[in-house]
């Protein structure tokens, strides 16, 4: 599970590392624009990012087999089907991505040159091509969109399993398997609400677009860290423990 978990914080550093720099210099140095190459650059690994995130929430397996199947955990979740699982989540991203990106290249961008967002992405990327670019969003939006949806429904399905699962049994570690169960279901709401609300639909222009690419861009990878590290015991009582020993060399430094 902590294997898992450390390559999605990997994925969040990355995330928040393809649009948030660009947003900062903006902001502080008043620059509004980006080439055609940085655009799609910024899209690719965007969408790259975004996808294995999407993949890498196999980690529902992870706590199926932990629950259901706890003798044979350590033999089915070894290292081989971890690293696997891993791979897989930064291949499908990458196909993914490169799909997007492949549509988009192609098209022929000598119209308007204004983006309504603060970083380039699907939804807004084709309104720039002088062409009908109706078939373009749908192939997108099964893209992005089916992918998004039916990746959310399997994994509601899979940690309503977990949770009747939970509720069956009686034991000393119910209380723990909870906690991590809940905290990864208010996470992957997280992830996957905001990307049904945008890519879910025709690529129309809608006012709280920015508003959720903000939050989905910048505070929800923020609060991603904060609801594994508050709902998990052993986090806390790693933080308790470097916390004390912060606090012991800082008094032994002021003796």
């Amino acid at each position: 599970m902590y294997f898992l978990l450390a390559n999605f914080g990997v994925i969040d550093v990355s995330f928040s590392s393809v649009t948030v720099p660009k947003l900062l210099h903006n902001l502080l140095l008043g620059g509004r624009t980006i080439s055609f190459n940085g655009c799609m650059a910024q899209m690719f690994f965007f969408h790259l990012d975004g996808g294995a995130k999407v993949f890498l929430i196999v980690m529902a397996f992870d706590r199926d087999v932990a629950i259901c199947m706890p003798l044979r955990y350590l033999k089915i979740m070894n290292w081989d089907v971890c690293i696997g699982l891993v791979a897989g989540a930064w291949l499908g991203g990458s196909a993914h991505s490169l799909v997007q990106v492949a549509l988009m290249i192609c098209l022929p961008f000598c119209g308007p040159k204004v983006l309504d967002n603060f970083f380039c992405d699907v939804p807004q990327v084709p309104k720039l091509a002088r062409t009908n670019t109706f078939v373009v969003e749908w192939l997108m939006v099964s893209n992005s969109g089916l992918l998004s949806s039916l990746s959310f429904v399997v994994l509601l399905i899979s940690y309503a399993v977990i949770l009747v699962m939970l509720r069956m049994r009686m034991s000393e570690g119910r209380q723990k398997a909870y906690n991590t169960c809940l905290a990864q279901i208010t996470v992957v709401c997280l992830i996957f609400r905001p990307c049904i609300v945008i890519y879910d639909r025709p690529f129309h222009n809608f006012t709280a677009d920015k508003v959720i690419s903000v939050l989905y861009t910048v505070f929800i990878l923020m609060l991603n860290p904060m609801i594994y590290t508050l709902r998990n015991t052993e986090m806390k009582g790693a933080i308790k423990r470097i916390s004390s020993i912060v606090l012991v060399s800082w008094e032994g430094l002021n003796m």
